[in-house]
């Protein structure tokens, strides 16, 4: 059995599909619209075939503190060596995203870092 894809919501899809095409090298369907719900959603394929589905629709709203509820706690990316997590952190780091850990291995041995995207979900880098 494999995950299809993991599926979250966001306030601004254009946003959300040109932070995860920039920074972790998705590439993104063409979109779909549904006028009558107002609904939208991009499809965002990466290396390995792994896909993330960002969605928004009319009227959302968040509750909870952002990663400490229910539901989302994070996506992980690998970035195949401890290098890249690095320099991938920096690149975040400069442009302005908040590291709220790392890089650094873990105590069940993972080397890693973690960011909050625009909207405040974590991202992990791990090897």
């Amino acid at each position: 059995m494999t995950i299809e894809h993991i599926a979250m919501y966001v306030s601004d899809i254009e946003k959300a599909k040109h932070f995860f095409v920039k920074y972790f090298n998705a590439v993104s369907n063409n979109g779909y619209h549904n006028v009558s719900a107002g609904f939208r959603s991009y499809f965002l394929t990466f290396d390995g075939g792994a896909r993330l589905e960002i969605m928004n629709k009319p009227n959302m709203s968040s509750d909870g503190e952002k990663g400490n509820h229910f539901g989302y706690a994070h996506i992980s990316f690998s970035v195949g060596n401890e290098e890249n997590v690095r320099q991938l952190t920096e690149k975040l780091r400069a442009d302005g995203y908040q590291v709220v850990s790392g890089p650094r291995t873990t105590g069940d041995g993972y080397y890693e870092s973690c960011i909050c995207d625009f909207e405040g979900n974590l991202v992990e880098i791990t090897v």
